[in-house]
């Protein structure tokens, strides 16, 4: 059994409800799309180095170094934006393509660095 409403509440808690359940979704939305872009960042991080690992051994075999790094981070699924040789060190640098939550691309992009160690 519910007492009498007050005048003018009849109705606020469906009202409230709505608009908590139209908050937690768009935080859903938002919190799933900057889970995504840390996982494409990792991505990004991983091709990186597997890419300047490869171009480094290609150097110590005596091979051109980018086109190797350019291989590996595209079957990582990444493009090969950056690849430079010092000597026996290599820097790389790897970028993902990520579509945000709004339709908008947005290019996350990563550096690695391989070489022997210095004694």
């Amino acid at each position: 059994m519910t007492g009498p409403c007050r005048h003018g509440e009849s109705g606020f808690a469906t009202s409230a409800v709505v608009a908590l359940t139209g908050l937690l979704v768009v935080l859903a939305l938002v919190s799933a799309a900057g889970g995504r872009l840390l996982v494409e960042q990792r991505s990004a991080a991983r091709a990186a180095d597997l890419a300047a690992l490869s171009a480094a051994a290609s150097v110590q075999r005596g091979r051109p170094a980018c086109p190797s790094a350019q291989e590996t981070a595209t079957a990582n699924g990444a493009r090969l934006t950056s690849c430079r040789v010092t000597g026996d060190v290599v820097l790389v640098e790897a970028a993902v393509s990520v579509q945000t939550l709004f339709g908008r691309e947005v290019q996350v992009r990563k550096q690695a660095r391989a070489g022997p160690v210095a004694p």
